[in-house]
């Protein structure tokens, strides 16, 4: 990496880690994972990270390929932030290390983000269900869209709207860590107003165990991410 060690060893861990082995490096790709983020969006995301080492981590991810950024141009003048195909390479490799961390006996102080709460799905989604769990779902979080389709064996997440989805969870992120942490449940969450859940009674079903299976206890203690 620029400014960054080089282990000088040809193989492919090491070469592997010459790119991504730095700190904060694997969280801005995680953190990208389900879509393009703006550097605020990526910044608000990762909390403790100065804005001059997000800057420093990006810039040497997209001179290795990993990132790009993409300019809106004008009216918007945005600059998103993106995984290159070569990037989203690394996520079934993420989602094993965040199996493999989450049996750590320690666990830090600190809250989940969105992205590592939905990430979750896929980590422990169980493709024998899919055919129980199939359709489109969108997740509306504070100001962030989402989507989950199950279709075939897998699931698909990614930040984003669609015109008819089958159901939609809206929420805050503060009501969805409760709900997930079980510390609330979807009716009781309902009830308070703080949570609403769309669609026909057997896609609500399947949104509700989409979302909650892989923070049930036992998934806990062997799929969390």
């Amino acid at each position: 990496m620029s400014g960054g060690r080089n282990y000088g060893d040809p193989c492919g861990v090491a070469r592997g880690l010459d790119i991504i082995g730095e700190r904060w490096a694997l969280l801005v790709v995680r953190n990208l994972l389900l879509g393009p983020r703006r550097f605020n969006d990526l910044l608000g995301g990762l909390p403790g990270m100065s804005p001059n080492v997000l800057s420093q981590r990006l810039r040497e991810l997209t001179e290795h390929g990993v990132v790009r950024r993409r300019d809106l141009g004008p009216p918007a003048r945005v600059h998103l932030y993106e995984l290159t195909a070569w990037g989203r390479a690394l996520e079934p490799i993420l989602l094993e290390f965040g199996r493999w961390g989450s049996q750590s006996p320690q666990l830090p102080e600190g809250a989940l983000g969105i992205d590592s709460l939905l990430l979750t799905i896929k980590v422990g989604f169980d493709p024998a269900r899919a055919a129980d769990l199939r359709g489109v779902y969108a997740f509306h979080i504070d100001a962030d869209p989402y989507l989950a389709e199950v279709a075939d064996d897998s699931v698909q997440l990614r930040r984003g709207t669609t015109a008819e989805p089958d159901a939609t969870l809206t929420t805050d992120i503060d009501t969805l860590r409760a709900v997930c942490g079980q510390q609330m449940t979807m009716a009781a969450a309902a009830d308070a107003g703080v949570l609403a859940l769309t669609g026909d009674t057997d896609a609500t079903r399947r949104l509700t165990d989409l979302l909650l299976t892989p923070f049930t206890p036992r998934n806990l203690a062997d799929d969390e991410t």
